[in-house]
């Protein structure tokens, strides 16, 4: 397989990337990208699958009468970040780039159709490519499936870059490899009052100290200590001036857990915490929930069959859980599916994703695109016909 990625053909997708790079489209605008992607799948004579989605691209490869179907997916959304890595091919929009990757992401999937596509009369099965939008804002996978994207699909396998391993080293493992996401926004209410006189007023910043310090047992003196969770308080709000102490006070964040139990808990005892504690000193709290998404929860038998095919064209490796989300796990919800890390800087210093400076190694493409191409054949003969 690896003679497949000829040096032509990494040329070709080093220049994809690099244009996709210089041109990203935050979540549900990826207009100019979803009209390249199309071009380029069209070019290649691979078939486009009419959809309702108004972003993102559906296409086909294969024969659903010699066997399953199998899922591909790519996210292509970029982030309103302005860049500040130095490289050649910069975005051109300011505000505006692809700081987690995802051009990358999208370009070994385009690589990987490519090939597909020349072995298309040999394939086992059909190979549906999903090109999906908006995952930055955790709503492009449920769109594909309204849109009836994942229809008659056996399985679905994706991956992300990950700065911090080796390049090209995949990283696996079964059951939580990324977390499930919860975002909360409290608004607390009190009474104000001129500094000078406390005694009249209901002081918001009081309680919600009060809350931020107790939001912390969560995790501490609730979740077993064998189970992962984080809770993140990243914004608090109130008064604006230094002799008055103000009537409201805001805070928000994000809590992160690894299980439906574990996920279930932290909201029912941090509804709990903010109500009880504001009530103790006399405030009233209102909470927005934002359920995002699930935990990316591998298949574990699916997983072991990824793992087996990817070890032989690549350093494969079991990794630690990271405690960011994806949507992805939408999918998983309904089907069985499979994510990888496959490494895409490896260096000490390399940033995390979301990071102005945040850098992927084009080195990593020809395994990024083995990975979607070798696994695909594999579980086309591994899974039974739909």
């Amino acid at each position: 397989m690896a003679e497949l990625i000829t040096e032509t053909l990494q040329k070709e997708l080093t220049a994809i990337r690099h244009k996709l790079h210089q041109h990203p489209e935050l979540s549900g605008h990826e207009v100019e990208t979803t009209r390249f992607l199309t071009q380029q799948l069209r070019a290649h004579g691979i078939k486009i699958v009419p959809t309702e989605l108004a972003t993102g691209v559906i296409a086909e490869i294969g024969d659903a009468t010699k066997g399953p179907t199998i899922a591909l997916r790519a996210d292509i959304d970029a982030l309103p970040i302005t860049e500040a890595t130095g490289l050649p091919f910069t975005s051109k929009k300011t505000g505006v780039m692809h700081a987690c990757g995802h051009d990358l992401h999208q370009t070994s999937l385009l690589g990987a159709a490519f090939l597909l596509q020349e072995q298309a009369a040999d394939l086992n099965g059909l190979v549906r490519l999903i090109f999906q939008p908006a995952e930055e804002t955790h709503r492009g996978a449920q769109q594909v499936i309204t849109a009836g994207q994942l229809t008659n699909v056996a399985a679905i396998i994706g991956y992300h870059n990950h700065p911090k391993l080796k390049v090209g080293q995949i990283g696996l493992r079964p059951h939580g490899i990324m977390a499930g996401v919860d975002q909360f926004a409290v608004k607390i209410t009190g009474v104000g009052a001129h500094a000078a006189t406390p005694q009249s007023a209901i002081d918001p910043i009081v309680a919600t100290s009060a809350i931020v310090q107790n939001l912390q047992t969560i995790v501490s003196r609730n979740f077993s200590p064998l189970s992962t969770g984080v809770v993140s308080i990243t914004h608090i709000e109130s008064g604006n001036t230094w002799n008055v102490l103000p009537a409201t006070a805001f805070f928000e964040g994000t809590i992160r857990t690894f299980s439906d139990h574990d996920r279930a808990l932290a909201k029912r005892r941090f509804y709990q915490i903010v109500e009880q504690t504001a009530a103790l000193f006399g405030a009233q709290a209102t909470i927005e929930w934002f359920e995002g998404p699930a935990v990316t929860n591998n298949d574990p038998a699916l997983t072991q069959v990824v793992w087996a095919e990817s070890k032989t064209f690549a350093e494969t490796i079991e990794v630690e859980p990271a405690t960011a989300g994806e949507d992805f796990a939408t999918y998983q919800q309904i089907i069985p599916g499979v994510f990888a890390f496959i490494g895409s800087n490896g260096a000490k210093e390399a940033s995390d994703w979301h990071h102005d400076d945040f850098i992927v190694r084009d080195e990593m493409l020809p395994i990024a695109v083995m990975y979607y191409v070798k696994n695909a054949i594999r579980l086309l003969h591994e899974l039974p016909r739909n």
